[in-house]
């Protein structure tokens, strides 16, 4: 049986929760881009062929993650923003990383993933949380995993029905002049080893990702 999330309270857990995916949003993005920065929201939403309302949520949580700021109806791209739709698809996934941790909702699944034993989050715990919020409990989580997926800040394994945190390697550990370890199988002839790590953790095969169900595709 999964612990309880003792420090899970209403007073830690926020009502702002995302209302798009990933691949909403950055489409937005780029199209704002193509109105070099600042555009009528009006006019965003007739070039998509949507009404305005429907590009809202992407635009409100453009505007929680400090993308972009929206005065008198018209987007402008903030620094970050601007930085985000020019930079390559690691940038993009990086910045939003971060900007992701600064919200309260993902601070505190991620302080809960981190005080798991087993860095995991069952469905029946992250309901827990999510039911502290005002969003709809099926549309919020189906986001959220996305959100967490895009950024890698945890995956969602369908086979134990678990979140489950990505964990990185801390910084100083890889790379740099570390001398190669003695005693252990080398390459002949100095060669460097036939296996390298990467920094940056992924799920094994017998822990394969698989989506929620019903989880829309994101970007790669």
């Amino acid at each position: 049986m999964a612990p309880a999330l003792a420090k899970v309270s209403v007073q830690t857990v926020p009502t702002t929760y995302p209302k798009c995916n990933p691949t909403e949003m950055l489409g937005l993005l780029v199209l704002l881009n193509s109105h070099k920065g600042s555009e009528d929201v009006a006019l965003l939403a007739d070039d998509l062929d949507l009404e305005i309302d429907e590009i809202l949520p992407s635009l409100e949580y453009a505007e929680v993650l400090q993308l972009v700021k929206v005065t008198e109806g018209r987007a402008t791209f903030t620094d970050l923003g601007k930085r985000l739709v020019q930079g390559t698809i690691r940038d993009r996934k990086g910045i939003i990383r971060e900007q992701l941790r600064r919200t309260t909702l993902f601070r505190t699944l991620l302080r809960a993933l981190d005080s798991s034993p087993e860095h995991c989050l069952s469905d029946e715990q992250l309901g827990q949380i999510v039911s502290f919020t005002t969003a709809p409990a099926d549309e919020a989580v189906q986001n959220i995993v996305n959100w967490g997926r895009y950024a890698d800040l945890f995956r969602y394994d369908a086979g134990q029905h678990r979140l489950v945190a990505v964990l990185r390697a801390a910084p100083g550990r890889t790379g740099g002049n570390r001398p190669p370890p003695t005693g252990g199988p080398t390459s002949r002839g100095g060669a460097p080893p036939a296996e390298t790590r990467s920094t940056r953790s992924r799920p094994s095969s017998e822990t394969a990702e698989a989506p929620l169900s019903g989880v829309v595709p994101i970007l790669a």
